[in-house]
């Protein structure tokens, strides 16, 4: 505030601090551990204030945290880690031998008659192709007449469909791959997504 004798100064400053040749007016608040004091100074007064003297720490250095390996805790888990265990074991069996031939056939396209993976094919051309590649000749059409029926079917087996209207190859899981029709080509599906099937073993 200014006043007519100067510039006054509000500010917490212990009792003993202030210059005895000024006026000085004390007032304490109750419950406050400070004395409030009203300074005032000629309107020529210089005001200075000391500069705080400041000190800094390093800040401390970070190091890169290297991944731990989870193989305790894989052991701890055993009973966790048996059944993804023969899961890939059963996945490893479903893709041998024809099977494994069929998966390579996935994504190639449908064309009736056709009998190779270049040109396209259908499904009996499919299946015909995959049992050739594993050394195995059987007839283009009806090659279930050569085969034995089956009620447990395994990797690399055929699955008539629909009377024989349809055939692919199992690959086990529950899965089977064939030449399905020229919108989806050939491709990895359910038996019972397409039809009624009876299973066919060839005996090598």
């Amino acid at each position: 505030m200014a006043a007519a004798s100067g510039l006054i100064l509000s500010m917490g400053l212990p009792a003993n601090a202030a210059d005895t040749t000024a006026g000085v007016s004390a007032s304490t608040e109750s419950g406050s551990a400070q004395t409030a004091l009203a300074v005032t100074a000629a309107p020529t007064a210089t005001v200075s204030f000391e500069r705080p003297v400041v000190k800094t720490t390093a800040a401390p250095k970070v190091e890169a945290v290297r991944p731990q390996s989870t193989a305790p805790a894989e052991r701890a888990a055993g009973q966790d880690a048996a059944p993804a265990a023969k899961a890939a074991e059963t996945v490893s069996a479903a893709t041998s031998g024809i099977a494994a031939i069929a998966y390579t056939g996935i994504g190639h396209s449908y064309v009736w008659g056709g009998t190779s993976p270049v040109t396209g094919w259908d499904c009996s051309g499919f299946v015909q192709w995959v049992y050739a590649q594993a050394g195995i000749s059987i007839p283009r059409t009806n090659a279930w007449s050569i085969m034995t029926p089956t009620s447990t079917p395994q990797a690399g087996d055929l699955v008539v469909q629909n009377g024989g209207a349809h055939v692919g190859i199992y690959v086990g899981n529950g899965m089977m791959i064939s030449a399905l029709n020229p919108s989806q080509g050939t491709l990895l599906h359910s038996p019972a997504a397409t039809g009624t099937s009876s299973y066919y073993h060839l005996n090598k």
